[in-house]
């Protein structure tokens, strides 16, 4: 999974299509996120020491992550994303879209370094 927490994500499909917010949970053993103002629900609870009023709760519940996209810094629009490896090794996430960087996955390792001469690999 390549949405981590605090990252700005845009849904494309579902009842919230087009909103977009932020990250604040990520379940990867169910492959769902829980972003902020989406996909809210109300939560009947009653009065109780931590809630002395009672009544309705409105909550964000998960959504699956092939519902959300991320947003291509560069365009400002939700973009697919790709890994690729760096002249040094090191391994990183970008946005197809555009090719902008966004984040490195990995520290440089010298076995995926490419080198000077292809015929050397």
């Amino acid at each position: 999974m390549h949405i981590r927490k605090d990252d700005i994500v845009e849904v494309i499909a579902g009842d919230d299509k087009g909103k977009r917010g932020k990250v604040l949970r990520v379940i990867p053993e169910k492959n769902q996120v829980v972003v902020e103002g989406i996909n809210l629900v109300y939560r009947h609870v009653k009065p109780s020491r931590r809630n002395p009023q009672g009544g309705r709760i409105s909550k964000e519940m998960p959504l699956d992550a092939s519902n959300v996209a991320l947003i291509d810094p560069v365009q400002n629009k939700p973009t697919r994303v790709g890994i690729r490896y760096l002249p040094d090794g090191s391994k990183e996430l970008y946005a197809k879209r555009s090719g902008t960087r966004l984040r490195i996955l990995s520290k440089p390792r010298p076995r995926y370094a490419q080198s000077a001469n292809p015929a050397n690999r």
